[in-house]
């Protein structure tokens, strides 16, 4: 019965089998984290300058800033010019008619003393630039966190690529060594088989994984504006800080403060300004005005009497008006009730965005903490898949274990490598993310992961 081909495999080498998996994985590693690679901060910074959502929040910011000038503007003096030039002409029934040619300049002022609307206005301009800002801070946040995540989704690309083909490499070795045994008759087709099939898969997940890493390539560079961007790797050994404080309230008690409260804390302030107007519609309005104009007219009459006369003259005056409302249909009434019912709505969702804060927080910390528990015990879990494979790979030679004991090992051991790198990126990320939901998150933490990665 005809076999199926087996693939032509190099030669094997001389030296350990782990020693040259080892090998293997760490040049595939070093490979990913070149002369050229770039730091978090350089990719961070990059991004500030071509993310469409961070230019779009920070051109809203702008934009509020000069909305609000414009409501300032309520309370500040208004000054008017005005020309006029007027002629008429009269013709009488008889022998006479008349014409008069006029010219005006009138100059005017005025400036708010009193007005409560105009005063919660200037208000509500206050918070809506506050509120735009606080905004421009959430994009910000949201951007480090995007380009910290998109960064280490590559770093977690590579890693399992490069634990892929060092598992493949080992298979490949663990198949040669297969078929010289089956070809000397100290082991059956079954061990060869069973290396092909694990070898056949192993290619499957080293092509999925290339087109992983293909993908969060594409990603990361989309997120920065830059081709065949290759971040940093993390320096090796890797020692991750500790999470402080490790106490989940000393989270929590910051997040009020957080971008979220504050924008429904300002959301609700803007609401208790607008019932202010609208109570201010009951209020009279108090305004100095003025005005100085000059004009200048000549007149003229033919017939009986002919003459022609002109003269200038100059007005000026300065005062006091007062506007008072006396009744409007019970509109002012209505409206205040109606803001009212809007600013108990603003309320609410203040006390609805403290509690989405405070969970979101407590949620964040639980994940990180539980993130470096798992780091740990895949670090323990490595050490003990390294002495197994050992174990396994002397049982092999002395005929106690079989080829696949030595493929399950192999496996597991670059599983749980893969396991672990990917753990490690989860807790940075996962910082970053608690310190958002506190709502201490700063472009200055960029700094402190940059200083777990290599130079």
């Amino acid at each position: 019965m005809s076999q199926r081909a087996l693939p032509t495999l190099p030669a094997p080498t001389s030296r350990p089998l782990r020693m040259r998996l080892a090998t293997a994985a760490g040049a595939l590693l070093l490979w990913a984290g070149g002369a050229q690679a770039q730091s978090l901060q350089q990719l961070y910074d990059l991004a500030r300058g071509y993310d469409a959502t961070y230019l779009a929040a920070r051109a809203q910011a702008e934009s509020a800033g000069y909305r609000n000038e414009q409501v300032k503007a309520l309370n500040r003096p208004s000054v008017g010019l005005s020309a006029n030039l007027t002629r008429s002409q009269t013709d009488a029934s008889g022998s006479s008619s008349s014409s008069s040619t006029g010219t005006g300049v009138q100059l005017s002022a005025s400036q708010p003393l009193f007005n409560r609307d105009n005063d919660a206005a200037i208000g509500q301009g206050d918070k809506a630039l506050a509120s735009a800002l606080t905004e421009l801070e959430s994009a910000e946040h949201d951007l480090i966190l995007r380009v910290t995540r998109a960064y280490f989704d590559v770093l977690a690309a590579q890693d399992a690529l490069a634990f892929t083909r060092a598992d493949k490499t080992a298979i490949a070795e663990q198949l040669a060594s297969a078929r010289r045994n089956f070809e000397v008759g100290t082991a059956t087709i079954t061990d060869t088989r069973e290396a092909q099939a694990r070898f056949d898969l192993a290619t499957a997940q080293e092509i999925g994984a290339e087109n992983t890493l293909r993908t969060a390539r594409i990603a990361l560079d989309l997120l920065v504006g830059r081709q065949d961007v290759t971040p940093r790797p993390l320096a090796t050994p890797v020692q991750l800080p500790p999470l402080q404080p490790a106490d989940v309230n000393a989270w929590v008690a910051p997040a009020e403060d957080s971008p979220p409260v504050r924008r429904a804390r300002l959301a609700y302030d803007v609401a208790r300004l607008e019932t202010e107007r609208a109570r201010a519609g009951h209020l009279p309005t108090v305004d100095l005005v003025g005005g100085l104009g000059t004009n200048h007219a000549t007149r003229s009459n033919s017939g009986i009497s002919s003459f022609t006369r002109s003269g200038t003259t100059t007005q000026a005056q300065v005062g006091v008006q007062l506007n008072l409302p006396l009744f409007a249909g019970y509109s002012i009434r209505n409206r205040v009730k109606e803001t009212l019912a809007l600013e108990e709505r603003s309320r609410n969702e203040l006390a609805a965005a403290r509690r989405s804060v405070d969970q979101t927080t407590r949620q964040a910390f639980f994940s990180v903490q539980s993130g470096e528990a798992t780091v740990k015990a895949l670090e323990a879990a490595e050490a003990s898949n390294k002495l197994a494979l050992d174990a396994t790979l002397l049982g092999y030679k002395v005929g106690v274990r079989v080829n696949i004991d030595v493929l399950n090992a192999q496996t597991q051991l670059f599983s749980t490598q893969r396991d672990l790198a990917r753990a490690r990126y989860d807790v940075i990320v996962g910082t970053l993310q608690l310190r958002q939901a506190a709502g201490t998150l700063a472009p200055g933490d960029i700094a402190n992961v940059d200083r777990l990665l290599v130079p």
